[in-house]
């Protein structure tokens, strides 16, 4: 039985999460065996469809936000090195929006979120200001099986598609959680003499090789750090994005990301590929 705040009537404890009482109202209207209910989802007609016949039924959209101020930090104009106060906020705030979307999936009494999209924006009015965004749709196993909850009782949070999700449990696996790592890396000026050392010859500029080498490691080691965490078997999908943020030219994040998962079976069935014709007009 849902218990609301008479403050703000929104459910006690979600008000304090950051989910606004509007978004409260609108996932009281998609609650399951509500008279005139319906579902919202942004997965295309073929993931609809798989998501169905993988035995889960969507419910609802969800989603959270978080604008977040982001400090500043200076790297040493030679040095190549990790700027960890804007590598906290860029996690922070993202996990502040997956916190969000997952509180969201709960009250709807989701067993777990597919297609999940993270994305940044930064807010005209401020050069600091970003907006983050995590959204997906919230699904509930059709037999009501528990089984399909993520780590401490959550709902699971998965980036794959529905096809891929379809695929991932005929295949003897299940999905746990979103993981993520980030890392925010300034990568050191070259010096005048090495400039013009290297002008007109082909040479690898080995100072920024290592660094963007070792963002890409450090921002890898967090999320796999995450699926350990999670007692995951190991992350599938995972992209790793670059971008600066309109920092400095030399500021530079990582971002890697992907799906933990585990086996739900020791008897794995890899579908057999289908063939699919395509017609170009």
């Amino acid at each position: 039985m849902t218990v609301f705040d008479p403050a703000d009537g929104t459910p006690d404890g979600m008000a304090a999460q950051g989910v606004p009482a509007d978004a409260m109202r609108r996932l009281a209207e998609l609650q399951p065996g509500r008279p005139g209910s319906i579902f919202t989802s942004d997965l295309s007609v073929n993931e609809f469809l798989l998501v169905r016949e993988a035995g889960f039924r969507p419910i609802g959209l969800v989603l959270g936000s978080s604008i977040y101020h982001v400090g500043i930090q200076y790297g040493r104009w030679g040095r190549n090195q990790e700027l960890t106060t804007l590598s906290q906020a860029m996690y922070h705030a993202r996990e502040l929006a997956m916190t969000r979307m997952e509180a969201e999936a709960a009250q709807l009494g989701a067993d777990g979120i597919v297609g999940v999209r993270l994305t940044v924006k930064r807010q005209e009015w401020d050069s600091n200001v970003l907006e983050f965004v995590a959204i997906g749709t919230g699904v509930v196993h059709a037999s009501g099986q528990p089984t399909y909850k993520g780590p401490k009782g959550r709902p699971f949070t998965s980036d794959l598609s529905g096809q891929d999700f379809w695929v991932l449990l005929q295949a003897g696996y299940r999905p746990l959680e979103l993981v993520m790592g980030s890392c925010v890396y300034h990568v050191a000026h070259r010096g005048l003499f090495k400039t013009l050392g290297s002008v007109g010859q082909n040479v690898e500029l080995t100072n920024f090789s290592q660094a963007l080498y070792d963002a890409r490691e450090i921002a890898m080691e967090r999320m796999q750090h995450e699926a350990t965490e999670a007692g995951a078997e190991g992350v599938v999908g995972v992209e790793l994005h670059e971008g600066n943020h309109n920092w400095q030219p030399h500021i530079i994040e990582f971002f890697s990301v992907g799906t933990a998962v585990t086996p739900i079976s020791t008897e794995h069935t890899i579908p057999d590929p289908q063939l699919v014709l395509s017609v170009n007009s």
